[in-house]
């Protein structure tokens, strides 16, 4: 089978070394092209990474620097040649991205996890398994702007956990209210600007600026339904408090729901099992042996454990309990891994769903 050949925009930032790993040795994606700022255009990956003045390598993510990019060419991004591309990966961060996206949807797929064209009418925010119907809207997309390719950009790394658990929720239970506090990992920042160790160590800071609105109306998005060329939102909704703490890697989320049925927290548990046991990404790549985790143990999840299971890729539940707040109520705590599901790795796995679904 002949791999897709592939671009990294943005490749020698945090996000954009995630996607190499995520792609390294992948069975339908070849990385054909690296792109990045004008100062790192003309140099080999290795060298557009370390540090002209102390030679330090700024490799941010697990591991090592997969050896099948240290010597490939970075150039910028004006130079990308996407005739020789089958899809784009964009890593760039918001400021930039909606410009550069743009460009290249006009002749091929971009899968991104900026912001950019998040709230747009026919832009679907996707997470493969949980709202896979609404990749039809990219036929839309395409007519509207006139372009060959489309933009799939992934969700806020914050809602991608409180998504994927509502998902059974909502649609066995009618969940309509949720009440959710997040402690949310300091690489969630990014490393520029970032969060100050200063600032976050022995500390907890009690906002992350556009945080909740971006929860708030991506959620009902993304469980919303396809309908007449557009998504209407679900009828859901939800509060939160988004808190950094001084976690490396992976957010935790508070969560109380309020259900229109009548939920038992043990029937309840059997339906998020169901869920998990017949996802729609089984047997995908990159897609976890467990999409979704409930703990028994009431100390489950933590992050430092449960960002290890299946590399990141599987979001873990726990104190799943009836809760007397609400006549009809739930509560329980999620732990879905930032970088992982929330970022790279989820993006490669949203493209192998349009690949198997013939969208690229």
């Amino acid at each position: 089978m002949m791999k897709k050949r592939v671009a990294i925009l943005g490749a020698t930032g945090a996000v954009g070394q995630e996607f190499l790993l995520s792609l390294e040795n992948h069975p339908w994606f070849e990385v054909t092209q690296l792109a990045a700022s004008e100062r790192s255009a003309g140099k080999k990956y290795i060298e557009a990474i370390r540090d002209p003045n102390s030679g330090i390598i700024k490799w941010q993510v697990g591991g090592d620097v997969p050896k099948y990019a240290r010597d490939m060419p970075v150039v910028a991004i004006n130079d990308v040649k996407v005739s020789e591309l089958d899809l784009v990966f964009s890593a760039i961060e918001d400021e930039a991205a909606r410009d550069i996206e743009t460009k290249f949807a006009k002749d091929v797929p971009v899968v991104s996890t900026s912001s950019a064209y998040r709230y747009e009418e026919d832009v679907p925010i996707l997470i493969p398994g949980i709202n896979d119907d609404h990749v039809e809207l990219i036929e839309q997309q395409k007519k509207n702007r006139n372009w060959k390719g489309y933009v799939l950009p992934l969700p806020n790394c914050t809602t991608t956990g409180l998504a994927i658990t509502m998902k059974p929720l909502y649609e066995n239970y009618g969940a309509k209210r949720v009440i959710m506090t997040s402690m949310q990992a300091i690489s969630g920042a990014g490393r520029s600007p970032g969060v100050s160790a200063l600032d976050v160590t022995d500390n907890l800071i009690p906002y992350i600026p556009k945080e909740e609105n971006k929860v708030r109306v991506e959620t009902a998005k993304i469980l919303g339904k396809l309908k007449d060329g557009k998504i209407e939102p679900a009828n859901i909704k939800v509060s939160c408090t988004c808190t950094r703490v001084p976690v490396i890697d992976g957010h935790t989320e508070s969560v109380f729901v309020e259900t229109s049925k009548p939920a038992k927290a043990e029937d309840v548990k059997h339906s998020i099992e169901e869920f998990s046991n017949h996802i729609s990404v089984t047997g995908l790549p990159s897609a976890p042996k467990d999409y979704l985790v409930v703990h028994q143990d009431p100390t489950r999840p933590q992050p430092r454990i449960d960002r290890q299971i299946n590399d990141g890729m599987t979001t873990s539940m726990g104190r799943l309990e009836e809760d007397q707040i609400f006549d009809n109520g739930l509560k329980y705590v999620l732990f879905s891994h930032n970088k992982k599901m929330g970022s790279a790795k989820g993006a490669v796995l949203l493209a192998e769903m349009l690949y198997k679904k013939g969208k690229i």
